[in-house]
Order: C-alpha cells, then sequence, then structure tokens
C-alpha cells in the first residue's frame, strides 16, 4: 500500500520531494539573510563563519538556497509539462536523486554511527551538528532524493513492444 497517491505516475511523490527540497533552501535562505537558528546543527564552523564574514555567507548561502529551489521546483514543472525540453530535466533529475539518495543516505548513517559510537573520529566531533546531520539534513536529503527517484520511476513513458503496441511501465 502506497502512502501517497498513484495517479499522473506518482504525483505525490514529486510533491513530497519538492517540499523536501524547499525546507531545505527556506533554511539555506533564512541563514543567507542573517538568521542563526539550527545553524550550529551544520556545525560551529557556519556559525563563527556567518559572523566573521556575513556578506560572503549570505552571498553563497544565498547561491545555495536558489539551486536547491530550482532542483525542487523543476522537477514539479516537468511533471505538469511546464518546462521546454522535458527530457533534459528529467536525465538531470534523475543525476540529482541519485545524487541526493547516496550524498543523504551515507551521512545519514555515518553520522549516526559516530552517534551510537561505532565509528570514532580521532579528532573527535561536534555533538550537535552531528545530530542536525544525523537526524535533519542529511535524513531530509534522502527523503528528497527517494521520493524524486520514485516519481521519476513511476512517471517514465511507456515504451513500445516489438509488435508495435505500446506498454506502459507505469506501475510495474
Amino acid at each position: 500500500m502506497s502512502l501517497l497517491p498513484r495517479s499522473h505516475g506518482g504525483r505525490g511523490w514529486v510533491w513530497l520531494a519538492c517540499a523536501a527540497g524547499v525546507v531545505h533552501a527556506g533554511f539555506s535562505l533564512y541563514w543567507a539573510l542573517g538568521g542563526h537558528w539550527l545553524l550550529d546543527t551544520v556545525g560551529q564552523w557556519t556559525v563563527r563563519l556567518s559572523y566573521e564574514a556575513p556578506l560572503a555567507v549570505g552571498l553563497g548561502l544565498g547561491m545555495v538556497s536558489l539551486f536547491k529551489l530550482m532542483a525542487a521546483v523543476i522537477p514539479v514543472a516537468e511533471a505538469y509539462g511546464r518546462v521546454p525540453w522535458r527530457r533534459f530535466w528529467r536525465a538531470i533529475s534523475w543525476v540529482g536523486a541519485v545524487v541526493l539518495v547516496v550524498y543523504g543516505g551515507t551521512n545519514t548513517v555515518i553520522s549516526n554511527a559516530v552517534l551510537i559510537g561505532l565509528i570514532r573520529p580521532a579528532t573527535g566531533y561536534e555533538r550537535l551538528a552531528m545530530i542536525g546531520h544525523a537526524w535533519l539534513w542529511d535524513p531530509l536529503f534522502l527523503v528528497w532524493g527517494a521520493a524524486l527517484l520514485i516519481h521519476l520511476w513511476r512517471s517514465r513513458p511507456a515504451r513500445k513492444r516489438p509488435h508495435g503496441t505500446r506498454e506502459s511501465l507505469i506501475g510495474r
């Protein structure tokens, strides 16, 4: 049983992916504009840098926020046929989804392994930042990528059978 509707090639999944991406983009924009709430869950170095070079951090995080927002919204626009070069954007989305799953999944596992003591960094670690990566930011990347992968898989176009009839791959 699916958690989200299966209609329209799994559009519910692309909306879940979009929501996760918009949350990521929103926090990056908030920090770009000088906010500090939850910034220490990324690492103390980010807090320090935000005070030492606020303009550079603001510009950098502003660009990151814009990139994340585009990465979150373009797949939705593609799902509804609202962008040109749909095949191009689907290909980019496939690559992005795989990167998000690998990055988010790997970092979620590693940071949780550090928190429970399976991995002991020689130089130590910042507990709050590790918790942020283990339980918030990296799992959110993983959800974003996994939901996008599910959407892309379920919405892929039908393929032609050798004898000329079309076979839907959606729902297999």
